[in-house]
This record gives structure tokens, C-alpha cells and sequence, in this order.
């Protein structure tokens, strides 16, 4: 019977950053636009907290049932290290997603209802990551779809249900929270290399090799950085405070080409996260004071 710091440690809250940062990159887009709502704002994090935490959930209860879990370098999972069944993770996983699709419905039915078929294809795209016959996670697309469903979909949905208009600085934002997204998993997946590869899951760091995996981290960096001169060209400049991210975010990159692997690799995640989080709050709390 998992205990309950087991099912906080299986909700990965490391992993939550990711999820507050583009609710906070795009809240600030549309305060600086002076039209930010904050309980639309609290709605959508609701939203994207509670699929992050279904993602979790749902990628250890289909990796734990295809045995890829069965040999981890990073921490445990709930259905690989026999600590709860499947279908109780499983069922974790849809309570997650039905709390992310309460709160979209509510946010739709103030916004537009379209937003309904934005949410269902979300959830989708949640489960089809390791949950289906073809994961797509195994497939070495996993990267893009964190980048459109964590990065683009996340950040210019913030901003859009809050200002009901289409931005340019939400595109701009989230395109640099979509790469510190992505760098997260690139991270994880780089220390997962071998055990991923005697599992037979082909993520994008087993196609393209320890090497490459290691230049991609860079480059997302860099796109990172890049797109917080970008957002702030669009609003303030006392955005590019939001360069302060590099502080986390090169003493992560210098460990990644500098050759660590296995446990040497989970302060990376760490503080990728912590970069990705700097990011958001030091571009949204300039743009709100310029409000």
C-alpha cells in the first residue's frame, strides 16, 4: 500500500514549475495589456497544475505496466517499484484530468466555448504520450508536443482567456517557456538513455545520441534567452530581467556538456525547473509593473 508521500513523490512536484510558468508568462502578457483577470488566472493554473499532475501519473502507470520502469536511474515510480497497483495509478491519473477538465469547462463557458475542443485535445495529447499502443513519447516526439502543449498552447491560452485578444508577446513567451519546457525533458531523457534504450523507448535523446542530446540542451537555452529579448522588445524592456535565468540555467548547462550522466543529472532537472520558473517570473512581474 503506497503512502502518501509516496503519491506526492508519484505526482512528481519537481516537475510543477513547468506548469506554473506559463500560467504566470502569460498572465503577465495580459496584465501588461492591462486586462488580466485574476480569476481566470487561478483557473487556468488549476488547469495546468492538474494536467502536469495527470501526466505523471499516467506516464508511470503506462511505463510501470510496459516495464520500462522496472530499472530507474531517477526517482521512484508508484507502479514500477510495486509501491500501488496500476489501476490505482491509473485512477489518479483521471481524477487529475477530470480536476483539469472541471476547471476548463468553467474557464470555456466565460471565454468561448471552443476552448472545450482546445481542452479535449490537451487531455489527449496528456494520455498519448506513453498511454496508447503507439506512444508517441516513444517515438522521439515527446519534445514537440511538450513545446506546443506546455509552451504555445499554455502561455497564449492564458493570455487569450484573460484578454480575449491574440497577443504577440504571448507567441514570444511562450515560444521561451516552450524551450525550458522541452530542456526539462531532454534532461531526463539524456540520463535515461540507456535504460530507455534496453527498454526499446525511442525518445528524441536515443535517436540523436548522448551528443546531440547535450547540444540540444544548449540550444534550448539559448532560444530561452533569445525569446526574452523578443518579449521584451514587444513590451518593456525592464523585461530582460528575465535574463536572470541564466543563472540556474548555465550551471545546468555546464553540467550537461560537461559529460554527467546518470544521478549526476537529476540536479540538471532541478535546475532547469528553476530556471524555467525565473523565467516566467522575472519577464510577468516587470510587465505587470509596467501595467
Amino acid at each position: 500500500m503506497a503512502s502518501a508521500s509516496d503519491w506526492v513523490a508519484g505526482a512528481r512536484p519537481r516537475t510543477l514549475p513547468a506548469a506554473v510558468s506559463p500560467v504566470l508568462a502569460g498572465t503577465g502578457v495580459a496584465a501588461y495589456v492591462d486586462a488580466w483577470v485574476w480569476e481566470k488566472a487561478l483557473l487556468a493554473l488549476v488547469v495546468s497544475l492538474a494536467l502536469q499532475v495527470a501526466v505523471n501519473y499516467a506516464n508511470d502507470y503506462s511505463d510501470g505496466v510496459r516495464g520500462t520502469d522496472d530499472v530507474r536511474v531517477g526517482p521512484m515510480r508508484l507502479v514500477g517499484s510495486g509501491a500501488a497497483s496500476p489501476s490505482a495509478v491509473k485512477r489518479a491519473a483521471f481524477l487529475a484530468f477530470g480536476v483539469a477538465g472541471v476547471a476548463g469547462i468553467v474557464l470555456a463557458a466565460t471565454t468561448a466555448w471552443w476552448l472545450v475542443a482546445v481542452g479535449l485535445v490537451c487531455v489527449v495529447a496528456a494520455w498519448g504520450y506513453t498511454g496508447t499502443s503507439r506512444p508517441y513519447g516513444y517515438l522521439g516526439l515527446g519534445e514537440v508536443m511538450v513545446f506546443v502543449f506546455f509552451g504555445l498552447v499554455a502561455v497564449v491560452g492564458t493570455t487569450y482567456v484573460q484578454t480575449e485578444t491574440w497577443e504577440p508577446a504571448a507567441l514570444v513567451a511562450a515560444v521561451g517557456i516552450g524551450a525550458l519546457a522541452c530542456a526539462i525533458l531532454v534532461a531526463n531523457n539524456l540520463r535515461d538513455i540507456p535504460t530507455d534504450t534496453v527498454a526499446g523507448k525511442r525518445t528524441l535523446a536515443v535517436r540523436i545520441g548522448d551528443r546531440g542530446t547535450r547540444l540540444l540542451y544548449a540550444a534550448l537555452l539559448t532560444v530561452a534567452a533569445l525569446a526574452v529579448v523578443g518579449t521584451a522588445a514587444l513590451t518593456t524592456w525592464s523585461a530582460l530581467a528575465g535574463l536572470l535565468f541564466l543563472v540556474p540555467g548555465l550551471a545546468a548547462t555546464r553540467t550537461v556538456l560537461g559529460g554527467a550522466t546518470g544521478p549526476a543529472l537529476i540536479p540538471v532537472l532541478q535546475r532547469t525547473g528553476a530556471a524555467e520558473l525565473a523565467w516566467a517570473v522575472l519577464v510577468a512581474v516587470p510587465l505587470f509593473l509596467a501595467a
